[in-house]
């Protein structure tokens, strides 16, 4: 059995995927299996459908999400990369409750950007019961993913989906009055516009020989370029995270590409964050890493730990 040591030790999906299993949990998989070159038992990755039934079939089986789907051409991300970000916001509100993770409805999360998919609020609240608030700018996602939660009990009144109705505000009007978030986190627009996704995605099949040009993960504009990029939407959140100072212990979001790391840090140093964080990430050949950032000091965050969740 191969282990993807990469992943994070807690994260579910480090062996490869017990294919028979999924099939037992959702046998609507079981018309998408096929054999590889190497005669072994796989998932055809270039078709979207079947990616989509393996995401299906890994959160019915291993976070007992009995109902889930997306509309057509929404984002489809991998399941085992967006449970390591979660996993790693968990060791880093470890480290300010002595080393202990805080577990239950009293921590508290928000998901910008949480899609048509519901993924990262679905596996928080599986793996350590926290409750959470996914915002998007994009209605049809919005009522997809209130959905998935209506669809399913064990997810009822611990995720709450809000429509950001200005696509230039990041925080403003999501987070309320008098409302505390312990952590935020984001997978934010990597393309800059549209052309350049489409290129990135055909210069990716192309280099796995792939013979249908088909975007197998999917993806609404929204979720895949932004003006100015990745850089330019880390720009955009950190900014506006200055108007949250008392609001959040951690803003967090992922950044894909090293080469925006340094402006990342100067950005961070201009508004003044006090303390900031970078999490190396893994998944298969693909390298990102979690950029975190908070306005409280060390004593603020313990202070803030022991408030909340004790």
């Amino acid at each position: 059995m191969n282990i993807k040591s990469e992943l994070h030790p807690r994260n579910k999906h480090r062996e490869d995927y017990d294919l028979e299993f999924l099939i037992q949990s959702c046998s609507e998989l079981a018309p998408f299996v096929i054999l590889n070159k190497y005669q072994v038992k796989s998932v055809d990755f270039f078709n979207p459908e079947a990616v989509k039934m393996l995401n299906k079939a890994l959160l019915k089986a291993y976070y007992q999400i009995d109902h889930w789907d997306i509309p057509a051409g929404y984002l489809c991300p991998p399941v085992p990369g967006r449970a390591d970000y979660i996993h790693h916001i968990a060791d880093l509100l470890g480290e300010s409750n002595r080393l202990n993770i805080p577990l239950g409805n009293k921590v508290k999360g928000l998901d910008i950007g949480v899609g048509a998919n519901c993924i990262y609020p679905i596996i928080a609240l599986s793996e350590y019961q926290w409750q959470f608030v996914g915002s998007d700018i994009d209605q049809k996602a919005i009522d997809s993913s209130n959905k998935i939660i209506l669809s399913n009990p064990k997810l009822r009144d611990k995720i709450s989906i809000r429509l950001q109705s200005n696509s230039k505000d990041i925080f403003k009007s999501i987070i309320r009055e008098n409302e505390l978030f312990d952590f935020t986190i984001c997978n934010p627009p990597f393309h800059s516009s549209k052309a350049e996704a489409r290129s990135s995605a055909n210069r990716k099949l192309k280099n796995l020989k792939a013979k249908k040009r088909v975007l197998n993960f999917a993806g609404q504009s929204n979720e895949l370029w932004y003006d100015g990029g990745e850089y330019g939407f880390l720009k955009e959140m950190i900014g506006q995270s200055k108007e949250f100072t008392n609001s959040v212990m951690w803003f967090t979001c992922l950044v894909s590409k090293e080469s925006n790391l340094k402006k990342v840090y100067v950005l961070l140093n201009n508004v003044n964050a006090k303390k900031v964080k970078t999490i190396p990430m893994e998944t298969g050949n693909k390298k990102s890493r979690i950029v975190a950032w908070s306005f409280l000091n060390e004593k603020e965050i313990k202070e803030w730990g022991s408030a909340r969740w004790t």
